[in-house]
């Protein structure tokens, strides 16, 4: 099985990676068209030469390996996907080998845990646009779109992810509620950056927290964002 996890920056992706890669049956990809998307892009991201050397930059290649063989022999493969990385020029064809699954979180909290590590975010930086897209693609063509809130997950991270893997058909392990600290061998090159409290951690953080309070351009942007997130949220797991 290849499961294609669909969410934009700081929404709990790269611990639901490290869940899935906890997984013995499980390999594992870190935001593969990264690189893609940094070179077509030509946006200046925190260690953009760093991840441009790391990874193929052209799409077609990431594509053809994300639909061929799953790494390793392994009997499931799953790939952290940043929905805001699949501009124009990026193939979405292979997707049809994936269950497509939507991590999605409330903008409010998305924006201000990005605003944090990148200074003034758009909307399309921050991926709630391209998600919703995505996730009507997929259900237009018949495939299996599920959608999953990081904050249920964060509630409850154990029933959570045994719903999660049964709507894929895919057994759960409790092997998928804890992991090694200090990060997984498969993390992108630019984990130094972003990943330092998921690296310090060995499981799911608790229930969040009220919603921050955002002001300016920040709390507009968050407005910006929050139709496309009830439109997935209509749909996530109960």
């Amino acid at each position: 099985m290849k499961i294609a996890m669909w969410s934009g920056p700081r929404n709990l992706s790269t611990a639901m990676m490290y869940a899935f890669g906890n997984r013995p049956d499980c390999a594992v990809v870190d935001e593969p068209f990264y690189a893609a998307y940094l070179a077509k892009t030509g946006l200046d991201h925190p260690m953009r030469r760093e991840i441009l050397t790391a990874q193929p930059q052209d799409p077609e290649l990431v594509a053809q390996a994300l639909a061929g063989p799953n790494p390793d022999g392994k009997d499931h493969y799953y790939q952290k996907h940043m929905t805001q990385h699949m501009i124009e020029g990026v193939p979405r064809d292979w997707m049809q080998s994936a269950v497509n699954v939507f991590l999605i979180r409330h903008p409010a909290r998305v924006v201000a845990s990005y605003a944090a590590k990148r200074e003034n975010p758009t909307l399309d930086d921050i991926g709630f646009r391209q998600q919703a897209e995505l996730f009507h693609e997929v259900r237009a063509t018949g495939g299996n779109a599920v959608v999953i809130d990081s904050h249920d997950i964060r509630d409850n991270p154990g029933d959570m992810l045994e719903k999660l893997c049964n709507s894929i058909g895919l057994p759960f392990s409790e092997q998928m509620l804890t992991w090694p600290a200090g990060g997984h061998k498969d993390d992108g090159i630019w984990a130094s950056h972003w990943y330092g409290a998921v690296w310090n951690s060995t499981g799911f953080a608790g229930a969040e927290a009220p919603l921050p309070a955002l002001e300016g351009a920040m709390a507009d942007l968050a407005s910006e964002a929050m139709p496309f997130y009830r439109d997935l949220r209509a749909h996530t797991l109960k």
